[in-house]
């Protein structure tokens, strides 16, 4: 795996683990599947999605080494009052689900995760970390990459995101599936809070 993130440092990948499942359902369920998956530097990302997705997905991204423990524990304790599952991922638990795993939740993947996580964080470092999330996750079915999204949402590169853009694609990450932009006022505004917290 050591050998794998350090290619990863330096080789943008052609695929991930979730584009393959996403592929493999299709064929599964006979379903029309188009892929659309650019990878772009992220000095052609708006620095705007980039805030906001920090905003929207984890907000201690550059003071944690890949576990926001705050965020473990708030989600715990939550789950233990309500039986409610809240999610505490940070955007290298993600990079490392998007690239490696499958959206199943499990305990065995989580172990997995949680084994690779921290050499990602060590190999990798934070800008890259960024870079690769950025453009792997997913924005809309078969819609990776930020690049991908703004084309397919907005008609224009993802170097050209307005703040207010980029707020509305962050509001997707959560259920990509489901989700577009435009329709998600309250998760919007609460993102564009924390960016406003954050100084972004």
């Amino acid at each position: 795996m050591g050998l794998t993130l350090a290619l990863l440092k330096v080789v943008n990948p052609p695929t991930t683990a979730v584009q393959i499942e996403r592929r493999m359902s299709s064929w599964i369920h006979r379903t029309n599947y188009r892929k659309t998956y650019a990878f772009v530097p992220l000095s052609r990302i708006s620095p705007h999605l980039q805030n906001a997705v920090i905003a929207a997905e984890d907000g201690r991204f550059y003071s944690h080494h890949g576990f926001d423990w705050k965020e473990i524990q708030i989600a715990a304790s939550e789950d233990l009052e309500d039986g409610r599952r809240r999610g505490a991922s940070t955007i290298t638990q993600q990079l490392v689900k998007n690239l490696f795993l499958s959206t199943g939740r499990s305990w065995i993947r989580k172990g997995v995760e949680f084994t690779i996580v921290p050499l990602a964080e060590g190999i990798l470092g934070k800008r890259r970390i960024l870079e690769l999330y950025l453009n792997v996750v997913e924005w809309g079915p078969g819609v990776y990459g930020a690049e991908a999204a703004s084309r397919n949402w907005y008609h224009e590169p993802a170097a050209a995101l307005t703040r207010e853009q980029a707020i509305q694609l962050a509001a997707i990450l959560p259920a990509p599936l489901r989700r577009r932009p435009g329709h998600m006022g309250a998760y919007a505004e609460k993102i564009a809070e924390h960016m406003r917290q954050a100084g972004t």
